[in-house]
């Protein structure tokens, strides 16, 4: 099966167990169906999927990976500010290390907004329809929403990352206050504290809360640099913290902290 097959396969599955879809064209090029797919991934909810649904789509997602290119993040130079961290542009679900972090929302099921352009879809995306459900698995054992500053952690699946770090960071509406900076402070703290838990030896966050939770970029940075130096003085085992941006002015406002 190649790798427009595998879409069309994935795409009637996924409108035969949706009802509410089925009568979606399925356009004849191959770009336009990746972006269907996407989309029905986006909006399915958390349910079992059979294992043939899941072997073509893991076929398929790890091909996309390999054509984007894997980047292992033991490969990229540490920056001036100290050899355990390393400032990193790129598309996060390329890299390969123990962990990611995901900007999530409070539901922590995901971004349900079809192709939508925020971390917590494209990781959701790129991972597979089993990150919703272990996600679900720990919302539904929890019994209540994911509260700002926490994380928890999942499997990559199809990720090069073995794991996800979930974090909800804070939303800034109106002026900063110093709450929203404790929280923020949290989030980093907290997935570090879970990656040593865990053993994880390697992490990458993203920028945290800056999207459209509106936290000011310049302060989440300085933020997200002073929470990890302080963590990693106490803490050895993690050998590798890459601050992932994606953004031009993220990465000058990074590169000016870390030089």
């Amino acid at each position: 099966m190649n790798q427009q097959e595998r879409y069309l396969y994935l795409i009637r599955a996924l409108l035969d167990e949706m009802p509410q879809y089925r009568d979606t064209p399925i356009p004849a090029q191959a770009d336009r169906q990746w972006r269907l797919l996407r989309s029905l991934m986006n909006v399915r909810p958390p349910m079992p999927a059979g294992e043939d649904f899941l072997r073509v789509q893991d076929a398929c997602l790890q091909q996309m990976t390999r054509e984007k290119g894997v980047v292992d993040a033991a490969s990229l130079a540490p920056c001036g500010r100290g050899a355990r961290l390393v400032l990193w542009q790129g598309d996060i679900t390329t890299l390969r290390c123990d962990a990611i972090v995901n900007a999530a929302n409070s539901q922590l099921l995901g971004c349900f907004s079809p192709c939508h352009g925020c971390i917590d879809n494209i990781i959701h995306t790129m991972s597979g329809v089993q990150l919703r459900l272990a996600c679900d698995a720990l919302m539904r054992a929890q019994g209540h929403e994911e509260p700002a500053g926490r994380a928890k952690i999942t499997s990559g699946f199809n990720l090069p990352a073995r794991h996800v770090l979930h974090t909800v960071g804070p939303i800034v509406d109106g002026a900063l206050t110093p709450k929203h900076e404790a929280l923020l402070a949290g989030c980093y703290e907290s997935c570090l504290a879970l990656a040593a838990q865990n053993r994880l030896r390697s992490v990458a966050f993203c920028c945290i809360s800056t999207g459209v939770f509106r936290f000011p970029a310049g302060r989440a940075a300085q933020i997200a640099v002073q929470t990890v130096e302080r963590f990693l003085q106490r803490e050895p085992s993690i050998d590798r913290v890459v601050f992932n941006v994606f953004k031009d002015s993220d990465l000058e406002i990074y590169r000016a902290l870390l030089s």
